[in-house]
């Protein structure tokens, strides 16, 4: 076994390295993985079953990769596609902007500035249901809610700061990293969502505190240091003419598969035999508002014309995050044709405590690789695929490894220097990154902590 360690460590020394120093995720996974695809079969380790695979060993290399990609697109891949679709269709119809708009309205009615940190901190994770990408609802919140907070007399840099928090681990179905672990570890998707739910409201709550006391904390010691000048106010503004062209009733349709969704779930209680499938409920709601836009527009040939952007978004959807799945899945398979797996999970079967070790060692791993890279989603969907075989051997449910590992991921961009969404709000206001950092270290590590507390004590072993 000693090649294949080596190899396997070798390879992932490369990809991390890839990764951490911004080559495309995707690409360096899949690479990786047919490298140790090709290492297998040199070193003798079949990658099919005699009579399976195409009768010569670098054909099979590629006949894994074409596999690979076809599991993956017709589980959970096509869910990702086609909320990735939505989620574009809504930002070209401008009803992200709408939902947004109202979002922020309550905010402006409260009068204490320190209490509107936290406050601002809870909405922004909600708005994420709208908005999924940490980055675009930075850009979205720098240009609508950083003005208002500023001119209630928020601090510049406490206001960027809790908006670089915002997008973190609010609990979804809509959401791609939990389709793909309810898939792996064989949940429903509503069951899984609210395991992730008693772990995640408890830690946002939990970090809205902190927000709060770290907050001023910062202020207090930094003094007039804290309060920043835009170059050009007019930059951070939204335009209001795009936004007011837009009715109000469209600021559910964001919402609208997640509603379809609650509402099906609601009705399976007392209607036998009714089921609910996101990607079924997701096309609804899209035909739904492509129905109210052509009526909107008195023109279906526009209705369409801007209708395509769900189909665009799902090209988006397949390369940013179903390749990146695929390739995790890939470097996984590649693992597991050397038979690096198999003696894992044999090393830790039956061992006292081996259950919560591994979910303490993958956490740690996580919260590591996020922080060089900027997010550690990439590593997560690496390794999604071990993870039910590595939980049966330690003995515990495979949520108890992937759901803290999920949530960190999330967490660590709070805590990294590279992530693009410190960077994003660090430009906007023209700051370093370290200052952006700063104020959001604190309430991502605390974030984090809460997680793995509460996970070793409420998820089922």
């Amino acid at each position: 076994m000693i090649p294949e360690i080596l190899l396997v460590l070798a390879v992932l020394v490369v990809v991390a390295y890839l990764i951490i120093n911004k080559y495309h995720p995707a690409l360096s996974l899949i690479m990786g993985g047919l490298v140790l695809l090709l290492g297998a079969w040199a070193l003798g380790h079949p990658l099919y079953a005699k009579g399976k695979g195409a009768g010569f060993g670098l054909f099979d290399v590629v006949m894994v990769f074409k596999d690979t990609i076809l599991a993956q697109v017709s589980s959970a891949g096509i869910v990702i596609m086609v909320l990735f679709g939505y989620s574009a269709y809504m930002s070209k119809i401008g009803a992200n902007d709408v939902a947004v708009n109202y979002m922020v309205r309550p905010l402006r009615h409260i009068k204490h500035k320190t209490l509107i940190v936290p406050a601002v901190f809870l909405v922004g994770n909600i708005m994420s249901l709208v908005v999924p990408s940490a980055s675009s609802l930075a850009i979205i919140l720098m240009s609508i809610l950083y003005p208002v907070l500023v001119g209630m007399g928020v601090s510049s840099l406490t206001a960027a700061g809790v908006i670089a928090c915002t997008a973190t681990i609010m609990p979804t179905p809509l959401g791609a990293d939990n389709v793909i672990a309810a898939k792996t570890l064989k949940y429903d998707l509503l069951d899984y969502v609210a395991y992730n739910a008693k772990i995640s409201i408890p830690a946002l709550l939990i970090m809205a505190l902190v927000h709060f006391f770290w907050q001023q904390w910062c202020d207090k010691r930094e003094g007039a240091d804290a309060f920043v000048e835009l170059a050009s106010k007019e930059e951070a503004i939204p335009s209001q003419e795009q936004v007011a062209e837009v009715p109000g009733y469209y600021a559910i349709f964001p919402l609208l598969p997640l509603i379809l969704i609650l509402g099906i779930g609601v009705a399976a209680m007392f209607l036998k035999g009714l089921t609910m499938d996101i990607t079924v409920l997701t096309f609804i709601a899209f035909f739904i508002v492509m129905i109210v836009e052509s009526c909107r527009r008195r023109s279906f040939k526009s209705a369409q014309a801007v209708a395509v952007e769900m189909i665009k978004g799902m090209g988006t959807g397949f390369s940013q995050v179903v390749m990146l799945v695929v390739g995790g899945a890939l470097f996984t398979t590649g693992i597991q044709k050397l038979g690096l797996i198999d003696a894992l999970n044999k090393s830790v079967e039956g061992s006292t405590g081996a259950g919560l070790m591994v979910a303490l060692i993958f956490a740690l791993a996580t919260c590591l690789f996020g922080i060089l890279s900027g997010g550690g989603l990439a590593m997560f969907y690496a390794v999604i695929a071990l993870i039910p075989g590595i939980a049966a051997a330690a003995g515990v449910g495979g949520i108890v490894i992937a759901l803290p590992m999920q949530m960190i991921a999330n967490l660590t961009r709070g805590i990294s220097p590279v992530a693009a969404v410190i960077m994003i709000v660090a430009a906007t206001i023209k700051v370093e990154p370290t200052k952006i950092l700063k104020r959001t270290c604190v309430p991502a590590i605390a974030g984090i902590l809460c997680v793995l507390v509460l996970s070793f004590i409420l998820l089922p072993y």
